[in-house]
């Protein structure tokens, strides 16, 4: 059983809720909304853990929250381009609130987020974030780009995961090693945590969309198929069973029974288990990076934040 890896601190939520602050009824009711759905706050929790586990680092919750916030501000501008229904259980905010004002509002994030990095008075750190938001940028529209031109391979699919997920998880961790003028080798193994760990995330994320069960995650499975997105357990099923599976991707599991077709190959084929196989190796790389760390609380957290990820493959 993997280590519970404690909460953010009441302080952040309520740092958080000052930031977002704003006079503008919809900007605030669209921020209020973010804040009461909550959700796991991965991404905040693994930049204070990094920290505690350096002893505690200059502007930890500031890098909590921007990491936080520039999640959050993907999250909207993603859900009116995935055309959702919902997010964390709630209706998006574009489909309450409309387009416009789901996409500024994101913009609004983006301007809090500068704002915590200049606080920081670390040039470095703005370096760091703006390399994670052009991964993310990037790797969202290369997503829609090999499913408009059918370009699926592994490389590929790395490539997608690397960019939005597992840049932004390895920018919280090695920012705190930054903000902490961490050695070069206790910064190496932050960042290669972070990004071991976000690719573990993802990829277990996009696992369970296929496999997982539809009262458990809180949304229909096969989501992915039916948005024209290839994962690895869907690229793997394409390369066992071209003349089945691809009929069903090109036509993005409209059918009845498409799904439930893919979810039994996978099953009966072995891919499935190769696949969980690959994420186990991904939470191993991740508990091998932080061996270069003292031992104590936080590592031990951060250890059972990886061994989470297989636990909800169960």
């Amino acid at each position: 059983m993997a280590a519970d890896a404690p909460t953010v601190p009441p302080e952040f939520d309520q740092r958080l809720r000052e930031l977002l602050r704003s006079d503008v009824e919809f900007i605030q009711l669209i921020e209020d909304d973010l804040i009461s759905a909550g959700g796991k706050r991965v991404r905040p929790r693994l930049a204070l853990l990094a920290s505690e586990a350096l002893g505690g680092v200059p502007h930890a919750l500031e890098l909590a929250l921007a990491v936080e916030l520039l999640h959050s501000a993907t999250l909207l501008h993603d859900d009116l381009v995935d055309d959702a229904e919902t997010r964390r259980g709630r209706e998006a905010a574009f489909r309450k609130y409309g387009n416009a004002v789901s996409v500024l509002s994101g913009d609004y994030l983006l301007s809090r987020v500068l704002f915590l990095l200049a606080e920081t008075g670390r040039v470095e750190l703005v370096h760091l974030f703006a390399e994670a938001a052009r991964l993310l940028a990037e790797g969202e529209v290369l997503q829609f780009q090999a499913a408009a031109y059918r370009e699926y391979s592994e490389a590929q699919y790395y490539r997608i995961i690397e960019s939005k997920t597992a840049a932004l998880m390895r920018a919280a961790t090695e920012g705190a090693a930054l903000l902490g003028d961490a050695p070069r080798p206790l910064r190496e193994a932050l960042a290669a945590y972070g990004g071991a760990y976000g690719l573990a995330f993802q990829m277990r994320d996009d696992y369970l969309d296929l496999m997982g069960e539809e009262a458990r995650l809180g949304k229909p499975v096969g989501g992915d198929v039916r948005e024209g997105k290839v994962t690895l357990i869907t690229l793997w099923l394409l390369e066992a069973y071209p003349d089945e599976v691809e009929p069903i991707l090109l036509r993005r599991g409209r059918e009845p029974g498409d799904v439930e077709r893919l979810r039994g190959l996978a099953e009966s084929s072995g891919v499935a288990a190769r696949v969980v196989a690959a994420i186990e190796e991904r939470v191993e790389e991740a508990r091998r990076s932080l061996a270069a760390l003292p031992e104590g609380s936080a590592r031990a957290a951060l250890e059972g934040l990886a061994l989470a990820e297989l636990e909800r493959l169960q």
